[in-house]
């Protein structure tokens, strides 16, 4: 069984240790898999820029990005191609490995003197030391929402994203906003309905570059359907098993669309 543990160590890999290869915004990916031997030819001296991403199968992971001038002949897979082709413990390792590298990369130096950042001694964090202060990964936390209408589920396609599938309402949490209280708003500003009866289903990080996907089912309260046009190029009611291409269920908005269908096709009423 395949063990991806998160974890944190300020020490540099060893004999052993495993690798996330990045390359832009892709991984290079060896023969197998995903993750490479810290001794492979790809990595030339001591891997002295490289962040801990915790153990995958008992070996330690540590990340790290090539230049273009040694990723050669290998094999880069964008990173969203290869968040659709794997389960869920390699798709949560790889995106641990792209938002800790860009968080790593981006705080080099303190946001508020300008110092050279380091390890923090105890946590995952770049320390300052002149300042005190620590440096976290960002998280930025996003609602998405499948939203139901008697036997019907509401399917949106982005005026923003040129891609052929619609998927669902969904949209960053503001300053001092409960998740409940983002699900209202942007299914109004998008939509122009009223939700109610909103639910907790699952989440799903997402790093592109920093979010947190924290899904929702919620029922229609009112309304009727008014797009935001820099947001939403159509959006429609859909009976399921009629709906058109969505994402695929390695996606939380895919998930959530199944999950939805099944619901109103076995006849689950909302509570």
């Amino acid at each position: 069984m395949t063990q991806w543990i998160p974890g944190w160590t300020t020490r540099r890999p060893e004999n052993g240790d495993l690798i996330l290869a990045l390359s832009g915004s892709g991984v290079v990916k060896p023969d197998n898999g995903w993750l490479h031997s810290g001794d492979s030819s790809l990595f030339r001296g001591e891997l002295s820029d490289s962040v801990s991403l915790g153990s995958y199968n008992g070996c330690g992971v540590f990340v790290t990005e090539l230049p273009d001038s040694d990723v050669g002949n290998q094999e880069v897979v964008p990173l969203r191609d290869a968040l659709l082709m794997v389960s869920d413990a390699p798709a949560d390792m790889l995106s641990t490995g792209f938002q800790v590298w860009q968080w790593w990369r981006d705080h080099r130096f303190c946001g508020r003197c300008g110092e050279e950042t380091g390890f923090h001694p105890r946590e995952r964090a770049k320390w300052c030391e002149p300042c005190g202060i620590p440096w976290y990964p960002r998280l930025a936390p996003c609602v998405i929402v499948v939203i139901r209408r008697d036997d019907r589920l509401l399917l949106a396609k982005s005026s923003r994203v040129k891609r052929h599938f619609y998927s669902l309402i969904a949209g960053f949490v503001e300053p001092g906003e409960s998740l409940e209280g983002a699900v209202h708003r942007e299914v109004r500003e998008e939509t122009g309905l009223d939700v109610t009866n909103i639910r907790y289903h699952a989440s799903q990080p997402w790093p592109f570059p920093h979010q947190l996907m924290v899904g929702f089912f919620a029922d229609y309260a009112g309304g009727e359907l008014v797009l935001q046009e820099d947001e939403l190029a159509d959006a429609d009611w859909f009976l399921p098993g009629d709906t058109p291409p969505v994402p695929p269920e390695t996606t939380i908005s895919g998930r959530l669309i199944r999950a939805m269908e099944h619901e109103i096709s076995r006849g689950g009423i909302p509570v």
